[in-house]
């Protein structure tokens, strides 16, 4: 680990990553309350109220306590999405992994990849980490195709209770790029 900042500002081509402020909590909830975009998160989408509640969380615990850095993602100056890099949830997967999601109207501009990166990134460089992980949905082809390009492995296949597939991607710091 380095001594870096808590939420350091990342920067990339066409992205900037920063640490959310209370400015930001309407395009929050609109980014986790638009379906097409909010399926893919976790539990998928859920009540107005959770994801302001959620907002809350990441000030009053996961900023508070310095659990693990998430940011907004700003493209052109505007908010374009939402992005972390934490230990997995998942009790089959040890480690830490990215979770990233753009507005639809930041589809298709080649920034899911670019933010991706950045993420992978960060984890290997700044908190040195030998692995980094991503869970997707298997029917995320986008999202699945991100991580092919960036180099990832597929590894487990998990079948959900709900009937879905989670996929586990892996990158290796040893084949990370310098």
């Amino acid at each position: 680990m380095t001594s870096e900042p808590f939420c350091p500002e990342l920067r990339s081509e066409r992205l900037l990553l920063s640490a959310y402020t209370a400015s930001d909590e309407s395009d929050f909830i609109a980014l986790f309350q638009d379906e097409t975009v909010g399926r893919w998160f976790g539990e998928g989408t859920r009540s107005a109220e959770a994801d302001r509640a959620l907002f809350a969380r990441l000030f009053s615990i996961v900023y508070e306590e310095e659990r693990f850095p998430v940011w907004a993602v700003r493209h052109e100056g505007r908010y374009a999405g939402h992005a972390e890099i934490k230990p997995s949830p998942e009790p089959w997967l040890d480690g830490h992994e990215i979770v990233y999601g753009l507005s639809r109207d930041s589809w298709g501009l080649g920034l899911g990849t670019e933010l991706a990166r950045l993420l992978t990134d960060y984890g290997h460089r700044t908190m040195g980490l030998a692995e980094v992980h991503a869970t997707v949905d298997a029917l995320n082809t986008p999202s699945v195709a991100v991580l092919k390009r960036l180099g990832y492995t597929q590894g487990r296949e998990v079948r959900e209770d709900d009937g879905s597939t989670t996929l586990q991607f892996t990158s290796l710091a040893a084949h990370w790029p310098t």
